[in-house]
């Protein structure tokens, strides 16, 4: 048996912690559980909290979250109770999950609904988790909204992966350069400088500046730590202006190459997410609303609102896309189809599919362009640094 400290709230809302005796961390949770606890922390005596979280227990991934969705599935339908389900789960996580499942087993027993609970970890469960899950216990068919979205969840990640991916190669190479030149600048600059000085060698210009930003980089690099300390606060603040983020949010999509990627990623998780939502039986009002509050684009949020509102007049989705004239036009002409035959849930699949092919090619035609622009600059960058510092001592040796 191992003792765990813990903080937890009771029936009250006081704080109490203290000890607690058991042969495992879950096994400890159910303890605190049945005295009516609801825990804060938890963890091993001989283990501070800081070293917990180090661990992962304040973080759950987004592999826990596919995973709780299809198990919760797959128990719900071989006809355990949605309480049972969630107290076997709880004993399995991991210490993060378990703990969060703890608390809405606590709701769920307390007679709230599943959805309810759910909805009080937004980190983790966002507005559209939240919304199928309502609509799957509205219509008693938990079990089948939890698959297609863990389906669904599975998809976005390994779309977001892929994207990530093609990304880390060039990230690696602009470090490196970065780093390389923070060398130069800080370490072997300064000691030809003193070389230079020495023989009183006649520089080149672009020596110069060289050594020119060499000195202010070492002597005044705290003036470079207030100017992006500065940045940064400026470009949080101005982030707060609606009308700043619809002219940044305007720029990203007009990039070469990255507009389109950016287009092709939002439009990929907008059609999908659409897609599910209308195939659970939520009305087409409210999956607009709920899906435009995931697109993190200021501009089409604009858009989808209207469309949202002339949708509710009365006017086709497909018609009301097409009046936004922000969406590519195959995206309304697919849905008057999906309208038209019935199947508009299977057709934003299917134009999920084609928005995420696109994507996909814009990733790899960004990485095609980067490589040998990435190239060219690490030879000018080369090439310059290379003439700045061999020149002078070039020079240096024809004068014995």
């Amino acid at each position: 048996m191992e003792k765990f400290k813990y903080k937890a709230k009771d029936k009250e809302g006081k704080t109490v912690q203290g000890l607690v005796e058991a042969s495992s961390i879950t096994q400890a949770a159910k303890i605190l559980r049945e005295k009516d606890l609801l825990v804060v922390f938890l963890f091993p005596k001989g283990e501070s909290l800081t070293t917990q979280v180090k661990k992962g227990l304040g973080r759950v991934t987004m592999q826990d979250k596919v995973n709780f969705t299809r198990q919760l599935s797959t128990m719900i339908n071989a006809g355990l109770t949605i309480t049972e389900s969630l107290s076997i789960l709880e004993n399995q996580a991991n210490p993060a999950m378990g703990q969060l499942l703890n608390d809405v087993v606590r709701e769920v027993e307390g007679g709230g609904n599943f959805a309810d609970a759910l909805e009080k970890h937004p980190k983790v469960f966002d507005q559209i988790y939240v919304a199928l899950i309502r609509s799957g216990e509205a219509a008693g068919v938990l079990d089948k909204i939890l698959l297609r979205l863990a389906d669904n969840l599975e998809k976005n990640s390994e779309f977001r992966r892929r994207i990530k991916g093609a990304m880390v190669y060039p990230i690696i190479v602009v470090g490196g350069m970065i780093g390389v030149m923070a060398i130069m600048m800080i370490f072997v600059i300064p000691k030809l400088t003193m070389v230079y000085e020495e023989f009183q060698a006649d520089l080149p210009i672009s020596t110069k500046i060289l050594i020119g930003v060499s000195k202010f980089a070492s002597h005044f690099w705290w003036i470079v730590l207030i100017i992006l300390a500065g940045l940064v606060f400026l470009v949080r603040l101005l982030a707060q202006n609606l009308q700043f983020k619809k002219q940044l949010d305007g720029l990203t999509f007009k990039l070469p190459i990255i507009g389109k990627l950016r287009k092709g990623m939002m439009l990929t998780e907008f059609t999908r997410t659409l897609g599910l939502l209308i195939g659970s039986g939520i009305l087409i009002v409210e999956a607009i609303d709920v899906t435009r509050k995931s697109l993190g684009s200021p501009n089409y949020e604009e858009k989808m609102e209207q469309a949202s509102k002339e949708v509710e007049k009365g006017l086709p989705l497909a018609t009301a896309l097409a009046r936004t004239e922000i969406f590519p036009p195959i995206l309304p002409q697919m849905i008057a189809v999906g309208e038209e035959t019935g199947k508009l849930d299977e057709v934003l699949g299917k134009v999920s599919t084609y928005f995420e092919q696109e994507a996909d090619a814009a990733v790899k035609g960004l990485t095609t362009a980067i490589e040998p622009i990435i190239m060219i600059v690490l030879g000018i960058g080369v090439g310059f640094l290379m003439i700045s510092i061999i020149m002078p001592i070039y020079n240096l040796t024809n004068k014995f």
